[in-house]
């Protein structure tokens, strides 16, 4: 009965083992199962931190490029406002230099006239004036008469030129002048010396300083000068060529007349 029941407890421990290693078996797979499921899980975070580190870096080189563009979009900005400007600033410009194209054109119809009142008035003084360097005078008013036919002439060449002849007419009004010349008096040809002071009188004197003249504007004649008037009138013509110093003279003097 002992033996029996012995065996029995033995068989039993025998199952139990069994039981126990079965158990251990069993759960040594379920533990490599979960090893390799959550080596599988690292396996999927890694290449989810890969993907995500991946679409970071793109999403930075995305923000760049952005910032990249803005930056010259901004600049692009400012140069095309600074083109702009000078754009507007050209136009501004060429319109200004139009009206004053248009101007002149306005100009120019105003002061060709003038020129041409400016000439024959010139010419009517000079007639009327002493004649002191008469011919060389109407010369100058039949050149200014040219010129304005001129079509290679400007417009404000012509002016000039006019202008400079009235400044040359002013300057025969200044100052004791002398030079020499011929003298038509009584069917002759007479070399003499001229001496004018300014547009008060002019006067003539024979190179032999024995014969004297003056110029009567009012009859536009020239008449023989009283002989007690030729020292001075000598005396004159040294002055005005330097050669001898200023002094107080008496010569006769004729107004002259104005032109209308």
């Amino acid at each position: 009965m002992t033996k029996v029941i012995n065996k029995s407890k033995i068989a039993a421990a025998l199952v139990g083992m069994f039981a126990i290693a079965g158990s251990a078996t069993v759960a040594a797979q379920q533990i490599s199962t979960l090893q390799n499921e959550e080596a599988k899980i690292h396996t999927a975070d890694k290449r989810s931190q890969e993907k995500i580190d991946s679409l970071f870096e793109q999403s930075q080189e995305l923000l760049f490029e952005y910032r990249r563009v803005v930056d010259e979009y901004e600049n692009l900005k400012v140069y095309n406002d600074h083109v702009q400007r000078l754009v507007d600033d050209q136009n501004a410009s060429l319109a200004s230099l139009q009206r004053q194209i248009d101007g002149i054109e306005a100009t120019k119809q105003g002061v060709v006239p003038l020129m041409y009142k400016m000439i024959d008035a010139l010419e009517q003084f000079v007639q009327l004036d002493l004649p002191i360097h008469k011919e060389s005078r109407l010369e100058r008013v039949a050149r200014l008469r040219d010129i304005m036919g001129a079509s290679n002439v400007t417009t404000s060449e012509q002016f000039r030129q006019i202008t400079e002849a009235y400044q040359a007419e002013m300057d025969y009004g200044a100052g004791l002048i002398a030079y020499e010349g011929k003298l038509q008096f009584g069917g002759e040809e007479i070399a003499v010396d001229y001496f004018h002071l300014g547009r008060v009188a002019l006067l003539a004197q024979s190179t032999d300083l024995k014969n004297g003249w003056i110029y009567n504007n009012n009859s536009g004649e020239w008449e023989a000068l009283d002989d007690s008037y030729l020292n001075s009138l000598t005396q004159a013509i040294r002055m005005a060529r330097k050669q001898t110093a200023p002094d107080l003279i008496k010569l006769p003097i004729y107004a002259a007349e104005r032109a209308e």
